[in-house]
């Protein structure tokens, strides 16, 4: 290893190729970081399930990605994790960096190499899972998505806030919008999809549904609110992506993002911003961190404040939005990781003990 450069272990999640085919925004997100560490000139290793899509060395844990909403889903966490220890073992990269929720149980016994994990889950509310992280705290480098997700957690220990990162100047810019406004993203009643329907039809817009379910909770709610909805001013495509999504978010009036839960970031709003679309939401979870009220998109403090906010939304300009973006380039979330990799290095090499602290949960 030299100054310069680095070998890196990025492990993500097995659920999804990287880059995914089309849902899997942990996946993205893994994908933009290793090919950006790798036009930094560092050496990557890429664990992961499918098939290899990056040009980073593959380590594959299972041949095909695995159902995220299974009867065992814990065991297929269990068993990527065994997988990727035991492969990071022979590899001794520099630095492992885990997006995963079981990988940072093997940090503790890692002594070839400091270990940066990522929470992309949310820290607070019905679905926050923080308590293995404050357990095995003292062994990570843990990085937050927002400041907003830091604040839900203020007992854990973080390393660093870095943001989530697009390639901003490959999305395609559009300054005159179509009339629809767009909802995408899962469907689920945490996104507000049924607040997005109702703000457009309050608005007298029609709207674009791309979007779809991924877990049995998320039918039902679809059976429940989206189908009783479904009507002439309603377009639903299902899942996007690639070429399809793009020309969608460029070509939204604006899109909508009624969160009603403590979501930590939210890479649609980025995405929309980087094609000149301002963005409609509600002020929850990272939404506030990622819009400037007024200049690139509306904050709206209820779902009645929605259908006034998409007509305003659609006066803010576009050029302005698409700067906005710039704050989320892929360049930023490199070298943000690239700080966090080497003060975890520093740090692990003026360690003269690889024992347990006294009071590991502190």
């Amino acid at each position: 290893m030299t100054a310069s450069r680095l070998h890196v272990a990025v492990v993500a999640p097995p659920f999804y190729e990287v880059p995914p085919r089309s849902y899997g925004g942990v996946e993205r997100v893994c994908g933009w970081l290793v090919d950006g560490l790798l036009a930094k000139g560092h050496r990557v290793t890429l664990v992961g399930a499918g098939e290899p899509r990056t040009r980073a060395h593959f380590v594959r844990t299972f041949t095909h990605p695995q159902p995220e909403d299974g009867p065992d889903v814990a065991g297929v966490e269990i068993v990527h994790t065994a997988r990727a220890a035991a492969a990071l073992a022979e590899l001794a990269p520099d630095v492992v960096h885990d997006h995963t929720r079981a990988g940072p149980l093997t940090a503790p016994g890692r002594a070839f190499a400091p270990t940066v994990v990522t929470s992309h889950t949310p820290l607070r509310g019905p679905e926050a899972a923080s308590d293995h992280l404050r357990a095995l705290n003292p062994w990570l480098s843990l990085v937050a998505i927002s400041d907003a997700q830091r604040r839900d957690a203020p007992h854990l220990r973080w390393a660093a806030t870095v943001h989530n990162g697009i390639p901003v100047d490959s999305s395609p810019f559009r300054a005159d919008k179509d009339d629809f406004v767009l909802y995408l993203g899962r469907i689920s009643a945490q996104k507000g999809v049924h607040l997005a329907m109702d703000a457009a039809r309050a608005a007298g817009r029609p709207i674009v549904l791309a979007g779809c379910w991924t877990i049995p909770e998320e039918r039902a709610y679809f059976e429940a609110e989206i189908r009783p909805r479904l009507a002439s001013d309603v377009t639903w495509l299902e899942s996007v992506a690639g070429a399809e999504k793009e020309q969608l978010l460029s070509r939204a009036a604006c899109l909508l993002f009624p969160i009603r839960w403590h979501e930590p970031f939210g890479l649609v709003v980025v995405e929309a911003l980087a094609c000149g679309t301002p963005v409609v939401a509600l002020r929850a979870g990272a939404a506030p961190e990622l819009l400037e009220d007024g200049v690139s998109g509306v904050l709206c403090g209820d779902p009645g404040e929605l259908p006034a906010a998409v007509d305003r939304a659609t006066r803010l300009d576009p050029a302005t939005c698409r700067r906005s973006a710039q704050r989320f380039d892929v360049s930023a979330m490199v070298a943000g990781y690239e700080s966090v990799y080497r003060r975890a290095l520093d740090g692990f090499r003026h360690t003269t003990s690889r024992t347990a602290p006294t009071n590991p949960s502190a």
